[in-house]
Order: structure tokens, then C-alpha cells, then sequence
């Protein structure tokens, strides 16, 4: 069950740009109370710092790194580097955390704060609650600059490449070679534009490239793992390509096969649940997968001797109960995955290079290999919401819920729920067939507009 909090959400802290929590002041209050809650288990705590090509990210890590300091701690900067990256290092540097800024998958004007502990991890809830009441008495910021450089630079520092390269080698078998494999590559011109570039092309991929030219406000824009058309373009000029889409921070992963079709991530987490299910290397034969994941992966999951275990919305719910029951492979249907035997937190490109694998040891494209899972129909809407009331406090909307699962009946769901990170909601139905979802889900969405507002 999550714990509520005043600025931490399903992923850190995060916001349009020059509004509070998302202001220079704030960022540096953040930083600052960081210092303070990680020195209570040592003097001068140290921490890692990346970031994405966001033009705010530049003035954002300044003023993060100027609380930091201010706070008693060492700081390192390591430039631009996936959120993946950040978290490896931090469990292999030694160092009390390490903090990511980045909005993700959001468009360049948001940016936000995400923490690893010094093992990699996300933050417990209770790391995050004594960071916001430290924030909450923390009143005095220095004057601080709110100006985006004129020239903008996206480089990572080479060392922290290196070792981020290294990690990746880690997970991957000594022979590993992309070797005659032609990748497209969409980095949504974030955090992996140079990162994925260089690795790939060193296992012997040839790289195309989409979406790997920042100039600081084009991050995933038409790009990515939000809008993989351009990259399923792309993929069909070269016969045999496979398409590698990443978000902004390049934590999350969409695959385009070599027909140009996107794979979504419950048929990732059906190919590599499988996969591994024949190589006897899922413990208790057991995937993670969240609320949202379709029923067609339970279905093939079963099929192969297996089972799902589901979790609310949310990497950091999937890694709790991952955590909790020895479980080592998980994920979302949105392209977030985990693999707690190789690394701590989701990786777009380690993700990317476990399926790249079953590719090769299987001998078959990924265009085969996605056969084995057979989706339900689903319907997704994405609503803007001007407040997120409790749903159980709308009679309207449970009337309008109550008659749409009876008509679905026992082959089918329906599934609502608020954004963690933005102010949407979220209504999902699903069923054995495609017969009705649209007319079945409009009394349920204007039941919300009535109640909440919604656009």
C-alpha cells in the first residue's frame, strides 16, 4: 500500500518547469534536505548526479548541487546519462545515493528529481517522507540563477560511460555480439542519445539513428518510446532491422519487430517470462507484472508453466513485490522492466539487450517470438483531470462502473485509476473480444467528465 505524500509521486518528484517543486529555490531545498536526511548515517554523504538534455536540467543541477553542498555532502556530476546508469553506479560507487533530473517520458518543459540509495534502489516511502519534512524546514535559499545557457552540452563524463558500459557487459554472456544485426535506434533525443549509440556499436551492431540529436527542448518530441511511428518507419527500409524506442530518460523501453510492428511490454514480459521459464531461470516460475498488464500475458505465461502475479501501477510496486517474495524478472505494459539479477532498477538499453539475446540463442526474429502471446482487445482512455477526487466518493461513477463490469461479465475488466505522475485518469477496459469496448466505456467516461471535470 502506498504511503501519501506531500511532493514525492510514483517516481520521484516532478513538475512544469519555474512552477514550485520545479523552480531553482525548491530544487536547491531538495538538495539541501537530501544532505541533511543521508548525513545522519554519514558526515559528508556523498552522491552522484545525472541528468537528460532538458534545457532546464542545466540550471536545475546547479541548484541541486548548491544545496547538496550546502547540506555537508560531496557531489559528483556525472552529465548526461540514463536513469539506469545513475542507479548501477550507485550500487557499485559506493556512494549514499544517487539523484537523476528528468521528467522521463513528459515533454521538455516538465523536469523532475528522482533518488537511488546507495544500493541502487528507489527510495523507501520512509526515506522520501523525512526528506519532504526536512524540506518543510528548510526556508533560507541563496540567491540562485534561473538562466538556460546560450550553448548547451549533452555529453556524459567518459569514466561514468565507461563503468556504465561495464554494468551492461555484467549481464549479458562473454560471447554476446550483435555481430551482422542492424538496430534502429530512437532515443527520443534524451538521456541514451550517446550512451545507446556507443554500447550498441560495440557489441557489432550497425546503428541507425532517429531521435538522437538534442538541442535541449526536443526531447521526446514525435520521438521515442511514447511515439514509435517514426522508428516503425524507419525499420521497414531495412528488411531485417529490429527499432529500439527509449524514453527521455531511457529507463523505459518500446521494440518495433522486423515486420515495423511496435511490441507493447506485456509481450515483452510474455517473450522473455517464457524464455526464461524453458531455461529454468525464473524463481517459483513466477512474473511481476502490474494491474494494467493484459490478460492474454497470464494466459501465456500459464501456457509455459508459469504464473503472474500482479501489483498496483507503478515500477517501484512491481520491485516491492519482487523484492519481497524473491521474484527476479518484472515489469509494465508501458515498457518499464526489471531484473533484479542483473541490476536494480529498470534500464531501456539492458532491457533491450536481455531480448536482443533470446533473439540470438533462440534463433528467431522477434516478429516470431512475439506469437506467443495472444492479447485481449483493450481500450485505453487518458483523461486531464482539474482535481483527482476519490472515485469511491462519485455514486455516479460506481453506477456507471458497476454496469459496465456486469456487462462485461467474467471474460472481461475494467480498470480506472489516477495518474501518479500526472493529472490524468486513467479507464482501461478489456475483454476476449473487441465487441462493444468503445460503446461500454462511453457512459463510464462521461460519468467522469460529470463528476470531476474531466476534459
Amino acid at each position: 500500500m502506498s504511503v501519501k505524500r506531500k511532493w514525492f509521486g510514483t517516481d520521484g518528484i516532478r513538475g512544469r518547469y519555474e512552477i514550485e517543486p520545479m523552480t531553482p529555490e525548491f530544487v536547491w531545498r531538495i538538495g539541501n534536505a537530501a544532505a541533511k536526511h543521508f548525513g545522519k548515517e554519514k558526515k559528508e554523504p556523498v552522491f552522484i548526479v545525472g541528468r537528460d538534455t532538458r534545457s532546464s536540467g542545466y540550471v536545475l543541477e546547479d541548484s541541486l548541487c548548491r544545496g547538496l553542498l550546502a547540506g555537508g555532502a560531496q557531489v559528483t556530476r556525472l552529465g548526461v546519462v540514463p536513469s539506469g546508469a545513475v542507479s548501477m553506479l550507485a550500487n557499485s560507487m559506493g556512494v549514499n545515493a544517487g539523484i537523476m533530473i528528468s521528467a522521463s517520458h513528459n515533454d521538455y518543459q516538465d523536469n523532475g528529481i528522482k533518488f537511488f540509495d546507495s544500493k541502487g534502489f528507489k527510495l523507501a516511502d520512509e526515506d522520501e517522507l523525512a526528506i519532504e519534512q526536512i524540506i518543510g524546514e528548510v526556508h533560507e535559499v541563496p540567491p540562485l540563477s534561473h538562466d538556460v545557457p546560450a550553448v548547451m552540452e549533452f555529453s556524459a563524463e567518459p569514466i561514468y560511460l565507461e563503468m556504465y558500459k561495464e554494468a551492461l557487459d555484467k549481464t549479458v554472456s562473454s560471447d554476446f555480439t550483435l555481430q551482422d544485426r542492424t538496430i534502429v535506434l530512437d532515443a527520443a533525443n534524451g538521456a541514451a542519445w550517446n550512451s545507446a549509440v556507443y554500447i550498441l556499436k560495440n557489441y557489432g551492431a550497425t546503428v541507425k539513428q532517429i531521435g538522437c540529436r538534442p538541442d535541449g527542448i526536443n526531447i521526446n518530441k514525435s520521438c521515442g518510446s511514447m511515439h514509435p511511428e517514426a522508428l516503425q518507419a524507419e525499420v521497414k527500409k531495412y528488411g531485417n532491422a529490429i527499432g529500439i524506442a527509449l524514453d527521455g530518460d531511457a529507463d523505459r523501453l518500446i521494440l518495433v519487430d522486423e515486420a515495423g510492428e511496435a511490441l507493447d511490454g506485456d509481450e515483452y514480459l510474455a517473450i522473455i517470462g517464457t524464455a526464461f521459464l524453458k531455461r529454468n531461470e525464473l524463481p517459483k516460475k513466477t512474473i511481476v507484472a502490474t494491474v494494467m498488464s493484459n490478460l492474454g500475458l497470464d494466459e501465456a505465461v500459464e501456457n509455459a508453466g508459469g504464473k503472474v502475479v500482479r501489483t498496483e501501477v507503478g515500477d517501484r510496486y512491481v520491485l516491492e513485490k519482487m523484492r519481497e517474495e524473491g521474484y527476479v524478472f518484472g515489469g509494465e505494459q508501458s515498457g518499464h522492466f526489471l531484473f533484479l539479477e542483473h541490476a536494480p532498477s529498470g534500464d531501456g538499453l539492458l532491457s533491450a539487450l536481455q531480448i536482443l539475446d533470446v533473439c540470438r540463442t533462440s534463433g528467431r526474429p522477434l516478429k516470431e517470438l512475439r506469437k506467443v502471446m495472444k492479447k485481449y482487445p483493450q481500450k485505453l482512455y487518458n483523461l486531464p483531470v482539474s482535481e483527482k477526487k476519490p472515485l469511491e466518493q462519485l455514486p455516479a461513477v460506481q453506477t456507471a462502473i458497476k454496469d459496465a463490469e456486469q456487462k462485461l461479465g467474467s471474460k472481461g475488466r475494467l480498470f480506472i485509476r489516477y495518474s501518479g505522475t500526472e493529472n490524468k485518469i486513467r479507464v482501461l477496459l478489456e475483454n476476449a473480444s473487441d465487441n462493444g469496448l468503445e460503446q461500454l466505456a462511453q457512459p463510464v467516461l462521461q460519468a467522469i467528465r460529470d463528476s470531476i471535470g474531466a476534459r
